[in-house]
């Protein structure tokens, strides 16, 4: 059995992501969704918490009768070969790596026992852009899974993009 590890740091999770995970499963019966910089939250960056991106993601996945998945957290640490023996230690052995970061491409390449993946990033779609459209109240929910916007909304978490990109500097 095929299992495959999809790294990324869903702030929010978007159409490229989902497209993404319907991609690898064509190639694993199992995918590990690592959630990055799990630690991070209220930020600019990383405006959702490690919960509420497993439990947006976990919605989305559920209502796309995707099953064949687990999520688990991952920290950032400063040192790349750390980071990679967290990964190595607390999650399920994995056969493939997918994830459209080249740091973390050349983090997994480094070890050179690693198939890995880049994902393909669907033009005009990618979470640095949701955002920049929420801060804007630029229409952003075509680029969400229906299921993104809901619980964005809901949640206030929109209101908290609004209030986080606009008083972090940059």
């Amino acid at each position: 059995m095929a299992v495959g590890l999809f790294v990324g740091r869903f702030q929010p999770f978007h159409n490229g992501h989902l497209f993404d995970i319907k991609e690898a499963l064509k190639d694993v019966d199992e995918l590990i969704i690592a959630i990055g910089s799990s630690q991070h939250k209220n930020t600019k960056e990383n405006p959702l918490s490690f919960e509420e991106r497993a439990e947006m993601i976990e919605d989305v996945l559920l209502s796309n009768n995707i099953k064949n998945f687990t999520i688990f957290p991952v920290p950032d640490y400063q040192n790349d070969n750390k980071w990679l023996k967290h990964i190595e230690t607390l999650l399920p052995e994995f056969d493939i790596v997918y994830t459209g970061n080249d740091r973390v491409i050349s983090i997994f390449k480094k070890q050179k026992i690693y198939k890995v993946k880049k994902v393909k990033l669907l033009k005009g779609v990618s979470s640095t852009i949701i955002r920049y459209l929420i801060k804007k109240s630029g229409d952003w929910k075509p680029l969400v899974p229906k299921e993104v916007a809901s619980f964005l909304e809901e949640n206030r978490i929109v209101e908290r993009i609004k209030k986080t990109t606009q008083t972090s500097s940059r």
